[in-house]
């Protein structure tokens, strides 16, 4: 359970603010997902400072909680949160309240659907079976990752994530598998490879629909012998690793184009999670909007609250980049809130992501990132492919082996350059390019 910690208010004017306290605990309780959330949070009205220290120290995240005609929520140190809230406006410090029991790089969640996934993770976390994460991209598949091993019996072990398609292909045996010194040009040392770093704990293999046909032999060879074969070498070392997959693509489909192997499939998905994208899941909105805040306006002077009207219209929003977009969206309202207490609606400036040519209506007016001109010669270079990209997609109707062959590419770099201008935000993700 929550650990309550008695605060420094007494007499009768107490009992007022003290059941305001009960009533925002008993709301936000069901909704903290597990003993793995609860018991690491200790509450307090207007928590002493030493106290709260010492909380702090102990790993524990201490949350001190008062009243306020103007509500905030800051960092006051390492593992450390000031909550002050209006008590008529119990939904919103609800959100924040779950924003701040996340502190450490934990799940945040407030809608039905993402806490019985997380219910779920937590029961898989304990066995040591392969897990395959599914959903769209910037939905939050490594978190959920990580969250899995922090949560296992290999918490104490190494977690190790590599993005799959980041990696040049050429690299990327030797990356996951290791080499032996002078196994290839330039293998001027040996290298353990990522299998063999994470041993005793849980490798993320991230955008594994990206890893090629040979690698994915040999992936499921040390999936199911436990050892792997390091590049130069004649004899394979065991290993003691738990592999996470994850993926935005659907892999039966793949396996279906020839892009993927089956027996490797039936070895990942053992037990796969599907993370829905966040329009799916409106309860996690402004939960996720006030942890964002807590991440980038933790310093006095920036606005500390999202207001009713901000936090209606974000809930509105149909969200298209998942986290990611959100992300972006404070970020960018604690740049134009300024010195304001809190981000009202007219600080809240959506994405609008780059569609094909043919397929995008002429905007009405311009939107933020167009009208940020490239600073650099390779910013130039970056958006002029990326345009040819997207224009030759269109063209083709989003065949990616066509538009390779237009663009004299390979598939595999075409795919690299889309997953490049996914992150760079000049697409939109789970759209047709």
């Amino acid at each position: 359970m929550i650990e309550p910690v008695s605060g420094t208010v007494r007499g009768a004017k107490a009992a007022p603010q003290a059941r305001a306290h009960d009533i925002l605990i008993g709301m936000t309780l069901p909704l903290m997902g597990g003993s793995w959330q609860r018991d690491r949070i200790v509450l307090g009205e207007t928590m002493v400072p030493a106290m709260a220290a010492g909380i702090a120290r102990s790993g524990k995240v201490a949350i001190a909680l008062d009243h306020a005609a103007i509500p905030s929520l800051a960092l006051a140190g390492p593992n450390r949160v000031a909550l002050a809230y209006d008590p008529a406006m119990l939904p919103a410090a609800r959100s924040a309240l779950i924003a701040a029991s996340a502190q450490g790089g934990w799940p945040v969640a407030g809608d039905p659907q993402s806490l019985a996934l997380l219910t779920l993770a937590e029961r898989i976390a304990a066995s040591d079976i392969p897990v395959l994460l599914e959903g769209p991209t910037g939905t939050g598949k490594e978190v959920l990752a990580r969250f899995v091993h922090r949560l296992s019996p290999r918490a104490n072990g190494a977690f190790v994530a590599v993005n799959c398609a980041a990696m040049p292909e050429a690299m990327l045996e030797a990356l996951l598998f290791g080499h032996r010194k002078g196994a290839f040009t330039g293998a001027a040392e040996a290298g353990e490879g990522l299998f063999r770093a994470a041993d005793g704990g849980t490798l993320l293999l991230d955008e594994i629909g990206e890893l090629p046909l040979p690698l994915q032999a040999k992936l499921l060879r040390a999936l199911q012998e436990g050892e792997v074969l390091p590049l130069g070498a004649t004899k394979p070392s065991k290993i003691d690793v738990r592999v996470v997959a994850a993926t935005n693509r659907h892999l039966a489909a793949e396996v279906e184009a020839g892009r993927f192997r089956e027996d490797l499939l039936y070895r990942l998905n053992v037990f796969p999670l599907r993370l829905p994208a966040l329009r799916d899941r409106p309860g996690d909105i402004a939960a996720l909007a006030f942890a964002m805040l807590l991440r980038h306006a933790p310093a006095p002077g920036r606005p500390g609250w999202i207001d009713a009207d901000a936090l209606a219209l974000l809930e509105g929003h149909a969200w298209p980049g998942n986290v990611r977009e959100i992300e972006n969206v404070i970020r960018r309202a604690i740049l134009l809130a300024g010195e304001a207490v809190a981000i009202a609606p007219a600080h809240v400036v959506f994405d609008t992501a780059v569609r094909a040519v043919a397929q995008a209506p002429a905007p009405a007016a311009p939107d933020m990132a167009r009208c940020a001109a490239p600073r650099s010669l390779s910013d130039v270079a970056f958006a002029s492919e990326a345009r040819a990209i997207v224009e030759t997609l269109a063209r083709h109707g989003g065949n990616r082996a066509a538009t390779a062959r237009s663009l004299g590419i390979s598939e595999r770099t075409l795919r690299y350059r889309l997953a490049s201008m996914r992150g760079a935000g000049m697409i939109a993700a789970g759209g047709a390019a």
